[in-house]
């Protein structure tokens, strides 16, 4: 009995954390095109630039990137790279041309290194040998969907796919032949599925299945959150050259949608209010019950384990 309730004391406190904020609805999306291409079954992240969006599928899929044409839906090139894919999960801007495709996904946390390959994107087929990169963290494996490219400095990150999510930062200069060592940054959105920067290079957003939370850089410091469009299952999302942001789901002809997202505080209402019809939820009015339920019943536990531990006449 007494490792049994030791076993459940974390469980109010983790429901506490878990639980959403105010209600709001979602941001109003809007239909851009749907994926043609039966090959894209499992579209995990995505890129907007050149006029174009470039997506990869989820693990199980080989080394290979679709370039789309988001004025009909149709795959116009696929470039393909050395290697046999593990766990693809990502996919950011790199450069004129050319992506970061993340082979980050470790779902049960035992890969001693994880690989990031450069490859160009665009109209036609082609084969080519990338430039691939290995990665380690400073504190063990983790489970990664998010990659990111600072738009101005060219850096990578890493955003580790966990209920208490942790960015990580790459060095500065990437070495193809030996270990490039990650660098914890800060805590950010749990669970994430994505993410990319704004242009500015001062604004990122991750989104995870549900909802989407915008940041400052370098501060890490959350401008706001929204709840996203329901999708089949939302893991993509996208900021073109311009700032539009797109968002994506996997499934066979899945649809990419356009949503607005606030970047600054001024634009972030409070909930309930709305934003020229962009309803928010600012980042630090999460509701207070969700603690408070999760507090007394955590005390409750800790009640009952002291009771059962008490010696008996």
């Amino acid at each position: 009995m007494e490792k049994l309730l030791l076993l459940l004391l974390p469980v109010p406190f983790v429901i506490g954390f878990m639980a959403p904020g105010a209600a709001s609805e979602p941001v109003p999306g809007t239909v851009v095109f749907s994926y043609t291409d039966p090959e894209i079954v499992e579209s995990s992240g995505l890129v907007a630039r050149d006029g174009l969006v470039v997506t990869v599928n989820d693990s199980g899929d080989s080394n290979r990137i679709f370039t789309v044409d988001p004025a009909t839906g149709d795959t116009v090139g696929v470039t393909r790279w050395q290697g046999d894919a593990r766990d693809i999960e990502a996919i950011a801007p790199a450069g004129d041309g050319e992506v970061y495709v993340g082979d980050i996904g470790d779902n049960a946390a035992t890969r001693e290194e994880i690989e990031i390959a450069r490859v160009p994107f665009g109209r036609g087929n082609q084969d080519v040998d990338a430039a691939t990169y290995d990665l380690v963290y400073p504190d063990g494996p983790h489970d990664a969907e998010t990659l990111l490219v600072h738009p101005k400095t060219g850096q990578v990150f890493v955003v580790a796919k966990e209920f208490i999510g942790r960015i990580y930062a790459a060095p500065n200069d990437l070495d193809e032949k030996g270990l490039n060592e990650l660098a914890a940054v800060d805590e950010v959105l749990g669970t994430a599925t994505d993410g990319a920067f704004f242009p500015d290079g001062e604004h990122l957003v991750l989104r995870n299945y549900g909802q989407a939370a915008v940041y400052t850089w370098p501060d890490l410091d959350r401008v706001a959150t929204v709840d996203l469009p329901a999708q089949q299952q939302g893991e993509g999302i996208a900021v073109s050259e311009s700032g539009e942001v797109l968002i994506g789901s996997e499934g066979v002809n899945s649809e990419v949608l356009r949503v607005d997202l606030p970047t600054d505080e001024s634009a972030a209402p409070t909930p309930g209010a709305s934003n020229e019809g962009v309803p928010v939820t600012a980042a630090d009015d999460r509701s207070l019950w969700p603690w408070a339920l999760g507090g007394v019943a955590g005390l409750a536990v800790i009640v009952v384990l002291i009771r059962s531990l008490r010696p008996r006449p």
